[in-house]
Formats: C-alpha cells, sequence, structure tokens
C-alpha cells in the first residue's frame, strides 16, 4: 500500500510540475480545416506547435526552457546551425526513435538521420506540406564583412495545416524571396538585431506580403510597439505580439 501512495504521489507531482512548467508560456489556438493547432511561444527562436496531438517544435534552445517537462516531438524543424537554434542538448531532450526532424544540408553535416531540405524544396511530412523559403541577411554582417546568415545556407517553413499556411521565417532579412510571398494566414518574422530586421524591414516585408497576423519573433531586446506603429495605416495585417524575446 504504502508503494502505491508513494507511486501516486510521485505520478501527480511529475504532472503538475509538467503543468507549471507549460503554463509559465503564453499560448495561442488557431482553428483550421484540418484541425485546431496550439501554438506555445517558448522564447527566443523556438515555438511548439500541437496539432491533432502531434507535437512540432522549430529550433528548440536549451537556455529558455526546460525541455525534460515538455512533451517529446513529433516533428522538428530546424532553421540553420547555429548554436541558438540547433542545440545538441535541447534536442536530446524532445528527440525520440520516431521523431522526424526537418533541416538545411549545414546542420545535417552535425546532425545525422534527419530529412534534408534546400531552399525551394516542397515536401509532405506527417501530412503537412512543407515549402521551405530562404533566409538570409541582404544588409547585416559580421566585422569581418560576412554576412551573419549566408544566402543558400537558411530556412524558413511555410506550414500548411487543412486550409491554413503558417510561415515560421527563421533568422533572414525581407528578402526578395520573402516579399514574393502569397496567401500566408499567420507570419513569424524575427527582429533580433543586429543578426536579423529592424521593424521597418518587418513592416516593409508585412506590408508586401500581407499575413492576415504577424508575429515579431526572436526580438532580444528591439522595441515591439515600433511595429505596432509602423504598420498602424495596415489594417490587412494584424500584429499580435507575445513573449519571445
Amino acid at each position: 500500500m504504502r508503494m502505491i501512495i508513494l507511486t501516486t504521489f510521485f505520478l501527480l507531482f511529475f504532472i503538475n510540475t509538467l503543468a507549471i512548467a507549460q503554463e509559465q508560456f503564453e499560448k495561442d489556438v488557431i482553428m483550421t480545416s484540418g484541425g485546431d493547432i496550439t501554438i506555445t511561444f517558448i522564447g527566443h527562436g523556438t515555438l511548439m506547435l500541437d496539432f491533432r496531438g502531434k507535437i512540432i517544435y522549430v529550433d528548440p534552445y536549451s537556455k529558455v526552457a526546460d525541455f525534460a517537462t515538455l512533451p517529446k516531438a513529433d516533428i522538428i524543424f530546424l532553421t540553420h546551425h547555429h548554436r541558438d537554434h540547433l542545440d545538441p542538448a535541447a534536442l536530446d531532450l524532445v528527440r525520440t526513435g520516431n521523431t522526424t526532424v526537418v533541416l538545411t544540408e549545414t546542420c545535417a553535416r552535425t546532425l545525422a538521420n534527419g530529412i534534408v531540405m534546400k531552399n525551394g524544396d516542397v515536401q509532405t511530412i506527417e501530412s503537412i506540406k512543407v515549402e521551405a523559403v530562404p533566409a538570409y541577411n541582404l544588409v547585416h554582417k559580421r566585422d569581418s564583412g560576412e554576412f551573419f546568415h549566408p544566402k543558400g545556407e537558411g530556412n524558413g517553413y511555410i506550414l500548411t495545416f487543412g486550409d491554413t499556411r503558417l510561415y515560421i521565417a527563421g533568422d533572414t532579412e525581407n528578402t526578395p524571396e520573402m516579399k514574393e510571398l502569397k496567401d500566408i494566414d499567420y507570419a513569424f518574422l524575427p527582429m533580433n538585431l543586429p543578426y536579423t530586421m529592424t521593424p521597418e524591414m518587418v513592416a516593409d516585408a508585412a506590408g508586401t506580403f500581407k499575413p492576415r497576423v504577424l508575429y515579431p519573433y526572436h526580438y532580444g531586446e528591439t522595441d515591439t510597439a515600433s511595429i505596432i506603429s509602423l504598420l498602424k495605416d495596415t489594417p490587412e495585417v494584424e500584429v499580435r505580439i507575445r513573449k519571445m524575446q
């Protein structure tokens, strides 16, 4: 009897700890023709999507969460190889033998057994249409003169759930490929200076391809109020600010 009581106690403790860990993050629910998506805004460039019980991570990063307390992944998307996007410690905690990892060629040099997608590739992965969009810098460079994110190394991903298209841009600026996108319902655009976009660049991109909803993400210390101001005369785009530093 004592063993049963102790087992029950530790099980309840674990469930409670798991619930508390997840409650610290903001969440939105998106309705699609294929089912609801619960988006958990974990932080930095890390998102977690729950689509009909299928758990999807984007760029899990150890510094923003204790992934030991979060659900295991069915699918992981890696946008590029920088350590705050390809984090082996976080991956070890959420990846299982059944997890599908979608990644770039550069990521595949250090992480085996993934599905490599190049810029422009289109695949269907576990019933989700996935499009790889180029993610790169046009302006911001290192002191050496090299772009923080050279063209061809990084992906953004368009994920189609039923009739709904989510664009998660990765580390990029307002590239011509981004501004040519069509029919994007939800866009996650980075605003983390000096590595990605200024608010003006985000406003330029969003004002051009006009997602129904814009989530600035991976924005560091950038003032998110500025993007609201810059898009105040673009009523087609709803700006939603969530905690994604």
